[in-house]
């Protein structure tokens, strides 16, 4: 079949199957994986060789990890550390042992029954969020437990990715000198990785958003993304352990965002072709064959995830409705379970059938978690009829504020904010702009402010101010449109090169918007004035009478903002009725000033 129609089969089931599914409350991934269930060989027939696809649909698993290690900073790993080493450890270390157990009692040799325990321990961090936050619970107490969780067996598929190719039987019968040769040859890359990330990859980065252009950045992005996979491939590694610690080496760049940016519809669409090549290779033959058989293992597998996770939990916290949501969010497999399976089949560790069984299993569990919720909700209705309130503070304190610019007035925001000890966010479109304030300690992105991918990964949708300072008017009003347009929710404060360029952005509501310049004219003028022979009062008094006769005038000429001539015959206007003003004032002043208070002279 041809490239662009299978293209066109794939786009086509995504668009008409994900929305119904996601209506129907089933989610995105699920709805994916239907679709892919439908053109498949099992319903319609439409693609062939599933297994390609899914091989190459596993980039989109790369750039998830990628974009993982990017959000991974140390700082707010430490900051989690309990709940994430803790709670995450414990849920990892019991859940795996438990189901090992359980595959290892069933008959299943030690190789595959440590693979199928790794596999199923692991739960849908996209699957699971993705339904937290349409419930709104992110930041209840159990959705703050769920994600350390996540978080943890996000850091646990590293390892395990990493570590089974060693363990499969092939590389035993090696021989101990071949395994400790790729054992160095691994621990070599990954250096080599850590060093030129760190000294090198900053630097290419910085050239390439110097000289080229937006496309030019992206394709770097994806270049680095993959380019590292294919050296940890090279060496017998993951490509997800590559792509995850290139993340981790760049979480505290200043082009962090914008990779996250450039790398989200890829990895969205890639993720989705994932999703429904599984979806494709899931053997409904089996279901057919033997239905209780893969219907007890989907709710035996949900059913020893919520009992691990309850005695897990309850170490942590006796909130018992927290206990449960937390049991009930993370109860299905995850979507590194067909990673794991088919690395294990892969290396011989574990046999076909088996490993399909248990996929059909991870799927139907995927499928049973909006009704698990629903079930949830309907228990705590009857046991505690009073809701838990949510967290008021979000997850991400430090960036309750985004300035996009950081030249001059951007920068003495920022510095304002930083001796405040106020969290924030900075974004700058020149990187070298970016280069220099970085050399003085101050911490700012590279990245569009009007891109709302960028945005988004700049946490826009948890801060609650906007600081616009870009200097340019076009690319000011453009990013000003994008914010008020993608997060409505934000108070922009606005720098504003000129009245124009004011009037521009209050057309587009903004009401906080400061001149350029406006100010330190008016302490300038102040300062003339009293060289000039003025005393103190009377040259404040004339610099306030100005600045509220200029504001008062640049509201209301915003009516007319787009009639030159009216604009023209109004700043006249305006004009003579100051001077009159201060003229008024003068002769005020000089009749004062040759009368006493009792009537006499002076």
């Amino acid at each position: 079949m041809a490239f662009l129609e299978q293209v066109a089969i794939f786009l086509a089931a995504a668009v008409v199957v994900v929305p119904l599914a996601k209506r129907a409350g089933m989610g995105s991934v699920l709805g994916y994986m239907l679709a892919g269930l439908i053109v498949g060989p099992w319903a319609l027939d439409l693609v062939d060789d599933e297994q390609e696809i899914l091989h190459f649909a596993e980039l989109g698993v790369v750039l998830l990890l990628f974009v993982i290690g990017l959000e991974l900073q140390p700082r707010r790993l430490w900051a989690m550390r309990r709940a994430v080493f803790g709670l995450g450890g414990g849920q990892f270390a019991l859940t795996t042992v438990a189901l090992a157990g359980l595959a290892f009692a069933l008959e299943l040799p030690i190789e595959a029954a440590v693979v199928a325990g790794l596999a199923l321990s692991l739960s849908s961090t996209a699957f699971a969020l993705q339904a937290l936050a349409e419930r709104n619970e992110l930041t209840t107490r159990h959705g703050r437990l769920s994600f350390s969780i996540l978080l943890f067996q996000d850091l646990a598929v590293i390892p395990i990715l990493a570590l089974l190719p060693l363990l499969a039987p092939a590389s035993a019968g090696a021989g101990g000198g071949a395994l400790w040769l790729d054992i160095v040859k691994a621990v070599g890359m990954i250096a080599l990785m850590v060093i030129g990330g760190r000294y090198l990859l900053r630097h290419v980065l910085r050239l390439v958003a110097h000289f080229g252009t937006h496309e030019v950045f992206t394709a770097m992005a994806l270049l680095t993304v993959v380019g590292v996979a294919l050296l940890m491939e090279f060496v017998g590694l993951s490509m997800a352990l590559g792509a995850f610690l290139a993340g981790v080496l760049l979480a505290e760049s200043e082009y962090r965002h914008e990779l996250e940016a450039d790398i989200e519809p890829f990895k969205g669409l890639l993720l989705g072709l994932f999703f429904m090549a599984v979806g494709m290779t899931v053997n409904i033959g089996l279901v057919i064959e033997t239905p209780l058989a893969v219907v007890g293992l989907a709710l035996g597998l949900m059913l020893v995830k919520m009992l691990c996770l309850i005695a897990v939990v309850r170490i942590e916290t006796a909130n018992w409705r927290a206990i449960r949501g937390t049991a009930v969010a993370l109860s299905q497999g995850g979507e590194f379970a067909f990673v794991i399976l088919a690395l294990g089949v892969s290396s011989a560790m574990m046999d076909g059938r088996t490993a399909d069984m248990l996929i059909v299993a991870v799927t139907l569990s995927m499928a049973a978690t909006p009704l698990a919720f629903r079930a949830g909700d309907w228990l705590n209705v009857r046991l505690e009829p009073k809701a838990e309130p949510a967290y008021e503070q979000p997850i991400d304190e430090e960036n309750r504020v985004i300035i996009a610019g950081f030249g001059r007035v951007g920068q003495i925001v920022g510095r304002i904010l930083g001796v405040r000890r106020i969290g924030f966010t900075a974004l700058e479109t020149s990187a070298d702009q970016v280069d220099f304030v970085r050399r003085f300690g101050n911490k700012v992105y590279y990245g569009d402010a009007s891109r709302a991918e960028l945005l988004r990964a700049a946490n826009a949708d948890k801060a609650v101010l906007f600081v616009l300072a870009i200097e340019d008017v076009e690319q000011s009003l453009v990013t000003a449109r994008a914010v008020r347009r993608h997060f409505p929710h934000l108070t922009i404060f606005a720098r504003a090169r000129n009245r124009q360029h004011a009037h521009a952005l209050m057309d587009l509501g903004i009401t906080h918007i400061v001149r350029d310049t406006f100010h330190s004219s008016l302490e300038l003028a102040r300062g003339i004035l009293t060289e000039l022979g003025l005393d103190d009062f009377e040259s404040r008094r004339t610099i306030n009478t100005f600045r509220d006769h200029d504001t008062e005038r640049l509201l209301r000429q915003h009516a007319i903002a787009h009639d030159t001539d009216r604009m023209a015959e109004e700043a006249k206007h305006w004009t003579r009725e100051l001077e009159e003003m201060f003229a008024e004032d003068e002769r005020n002043a000089t009749e004062e000033g040759l009368q006493d208070p009792v009537g006499g002279t002076r």
